[in-house]
């Protein structure tokens, strides 16, 4: 039976994920040569499994439904990441920066880490993470590495690749929403918005730099909906409307952000993906029966307590834990993202048209 966090006196948690080396099940011919992935916990693909972090999940139950079973991935099977890979159509998930081989590394790299964010300080009450900014220069190792193979013709490839960046839960989850944190006294909502989206523009402006051409940015999910944010701040069985507000504010720079790259960087293209449509709408009509409570017993950082028994029925639920979706809310994400069938899908097209 699914459980709900309680209150602690001073603890706020985390957006994680985990990977694996075990092959999709493919059958089409691959749109591009190779995918690099940037993000926290919905994307990580065990780069956090050999840190020293609360924020990580290499145990059962998770990756119930995963073939490869437990590998760092927060849900019971496939991240939005591993979904996306099977719709490029690549042999392959992408391996973790952390255990990635240079033959490996030609396919793409998932650099994640559960509980990183735009700025450093982000999820840094849960121990040790990987933040975009290392995320960054971590690329430049793959760079590097890539070099020694490809030599002059190293550009001409990155150029093809699919790049994704979801980031910035945690700087609100595990940080300006903090209980113990100071920044929500130094910015209102609408100011930090800004904060963060200054930042971003020139962490991304740096991945262009390194070679990124085809960029799709994930705007913020429903935070103020997890099963945690309702616990903590919700009233009445509902979602968190500060949460929701503020994440409103940063979607919104977010999308403005890309009008601005995509006038500035005439040799690339920069797409947004609205990662908030789904619990918007109706799940329901989605098949979905079980929106505000996690389909595993989570312990006191609203993960899932090693060796316990998932829900059966794990297609009905929206969330896994207290935070991450199942694998059949990261389906739809997913197909959302990659094929954009509703204009407000993506902004101003979808994955499948940025690749093409």
């Amino acid at each position: 039976m699914a459980t709900l966090l309680r209150k602690p006196p001073c603890l706020i948690f985390v957006l994680l994920a985990v990977a694996s080396s075990m092959q999709p099940c493919i059958h089409v011919a691959a749109s591009v040569p190779c995918y690099f992935i940037f993000g926290d916990s919905m994307v990580d693909s065990g780069n956090n499994n050999r840190l020293s972090t609360s924020a990580k999940v290499n145990y059962p139950p998770y990756g119930i439904d995963f073939p490869a079973g437990p590998t760092g991935r927060f849900t019971n099977g496939k991240t939005l990441a591993d979904i996306i890979t099977e719709l490029l159509g690549l042999k392959d998930y992408i391996q973790p920066f952390a255990t990635a081989t240079e033959s490996e590394m030609m396919n793409g790299v998932n650099y994640a880490s559960g509980s990183s964010g735009i700025r450093d300080e982000a999820g840094s009450n849960l121990g040790t993470h990987v933040g975009f900014n290392q995320q960054l220069n971590n690329h430049q190792v793959t760079i590097s590495s890539l070099t020694k193979t490809l030599n002059d013709s190293t550009s001409a490839h990155l150029n093809q690749c699919l790049y994704t960046v979801g980031i910035g839960s945690n700087d609100y989850i595990n940080d300006y929403f903090l209980p113990c944190s100071a920044t929500s006294t130094q910015y209102t909502p609408d100011e930090f918005a800004g904060v963060l989206i200054d930042h971003y523009s020139k962490q991304i402006r740096t991945l262009h730099d390194a070679g990124a051409r085809k960029i799709a940015l994930f705007g913020l999910g429903a935070i103020g909906c997890t099963p945690n944010s309702i616990v903590l701040f919700g009233k009445n069985g509902k979602c968190a409307e500060n949460i929701t507000g503020a994440v409103r504010l940063f979607n919104g720079r977010l999308k403005s952000l890309v009008d601005q790259l995509n006038k500035e960087l005439t040799d690339s293209k920069v797409i947004y993906i609205n990662s908030m449509g789904t619990l918007g709408g109706n799940p329901t009509k989605l098949g979905f029966k079980v929106f505000n409570s996690s389909c595993c017993q989570v312990n006191n950082v609203g993960l899932c307590n090693p060796s316990s028994t998932a829900c059966p029925n794990r297609n009905e639920f929206i969330f896994w834990d207290s935070f991450h979706p199942t694998e059949a809310m990261n389906k739809i994400t997913a197909e959302r993202a990659f094929h954009a069938a509703d204009p407000s899908d993506a902004y101003p097209f979808g994955i499948s048209q940025l690749v093409a």
